[in-house]
């Protein structure tokens, strides 16, 4: 069998695993075996086409990869409301329990409750807002 039909081969095969998982990694070397198919059919010697083949590949997944997968994913927009305010750092106004307490985030009181149940955190105390849920944000104090 021809060197190039042993390449092509692959590539389809490397193509066809690509469609079932989706990571990008595959389809690039699934063309850095298409090129090397197009060397192998000009008549490169079997150890230059491997070494073709690793450099295509190489490259095509530190360079090519993370910019295809830049386009792929949706960067994440700005967050709204209540969204907008897990992880900001807000300020115990009243003591703060796994029942109840009171915080400010950026001017505004909330309700609150300790994010771990057993915690008890003193009024004065920078907290982060790790959750919030109806109108009680959850805190834990920052250290």
């Amino acid at each position: 069998m021809d060197p190039w039909l042993i390449w092509l081969i692959i590539a389809a095969v490397l193509a066809v695993a690509e469609i079932f998982t989706l990571t990008a990694a595959l389809g690039m070397l699934s063309a850095a075996a298409l090129v090397t198919a197009g060397l192998a059919a000009a008549g490169l010697p079997p150890a230059l086409q491997l070494v073709a083949y690793a450099l295509v590949a190489a490259v095509s997944l530190l360079f090519v990869r993370p910019v295809a997968l830049r386009h792929l994913l949706p960067p994440q927009g700005p967050r709204f409301g209540i969204d907008a305010l897990i992880g900001k750092t807000a300020l115990a106004v009243s003591e703060v329990t796994g029942t109840g307490g009171r915080i400010r985030i950026d001017g505004e009181e909330w309700s609150a409750r300790s994010y771990d149940d057993t915690l008890v955190i003193a009024p004065g105390t920078t907290v982060d807002v790790m959750e919030i849920s109806g109108t009680t944000a959850f805190v834990y104090p920052r250290d």
